[in-house]
């Protein structure tokens, strides 16, 4: 049972420990966790931080780890908080005292960072790729669709005719920046806080820059306060997701009206 510190002389109880916890929801992190992990023990083994033998059983053991999860095998524990010390703890109870050395110049503040960047670079994959779809669609409607005759609408009266086309090419305009937002947010979050650390770095000779290639990276980020701290691509994220909901509540409602 985990101690919360050394002042308290009792476990802590179940509901604090829930309370607590934060696997409930990063546990969906768990594959971003642990290729962080690799990145790290990669670059621990080639700055000979830790041996070669080391390092592969480590890396060997994470990738075992990840399978069983995917197999459904694997329960997560809130005594453990969170999706890092859950992964280290299963890491430790595999290979012994040897997965305690996955932590070596590393927090859980750059792991935390490398893997929010991961996962929302992946997520907006995604959602570019639905909004990919949905210009197809509205272009190759609209292209269909020259001179086919509707009324525009200003504020909910007709005003000047239009096509269908012109119509449905304004979302395609619309859909088109809101992809072009999404990639703007990719661009400015496509550096690896890992090497960071707690907030000023490691005095472990680690190479950042071999790391953050391992991880799909352009580079490391310049400055470990801000690596570890600052989440303002998340922000601009929900920011152009707001805009497309906007978008796409706009397209919804304007169908139901017609």
């Amino acid at each position: 049972m985990q101690y919360f510190s050394g002042r308290f002389k009792e476990a802590a109880s179940d509901l604090i420990l829930d309370f607590h916890s934060s696997i409930h929801f990063d546990k969906r992190l768990y594959r971003y966790d642990i290729m962080g992990s690799i990145a790290h023990v990669r670059g621990l083994s080639k700055m000979e931080i830790i041996s070669k033998e080391d390092g592969e059983l480590i890396e060997k053991t994470l990738i075992e780890i990840l399978e069983s999860i995917e197999r459904g095998e694997v329960e997560f524990s809130t005594t453990y908080e969170d999706i890092h010390m859950n992964i280290e703890k299963i890491l430790i109870d595999r290979i012994g005292d040897v997965g305690k050395k996955l932590h070596t110049g590393r927090s859980r503040n750059d792991q935390v960072a490398v893997d929010m960047r991961l996962f929302a670079k992946d997520e907006v994959k995604k959602i570019q790729s639905f909004l990919l779809e949905l210009i197809e669609v509205t272009t190759e409607l609209g292209e269909k669709n020259f001179e086919t005759y509707m009324p525009g609408f200003t504020h909910l009266q007709k005003a000047q005719p239009i096509s269908f086309g012109h119509y449905m090419f304004a979302y395609s305009e619309m859909f088109k920046r809101d992809f072009k937002r999404l990639e703007n947010a990719a661009e400015l979050m496509d550096f690896s806080p890992l090497g960071s650390a707690a907030l000023a770095g490691t005095t472990y000779p680690i190479d950042r820059e071999f790391t953050a290639a391992i991880l799909g990276f352009k580079g490391p980020t310049l400055n470990s306060l801000d690596g570890v701290s600052d989440r303002d691509y998340l922000i601009e994220i929900m920011s152009g997701l707001s805009i497309i909901m906007m978008h796409l509540s706009r397209f919804s409602e304007e169908i139901i009206i017609y």
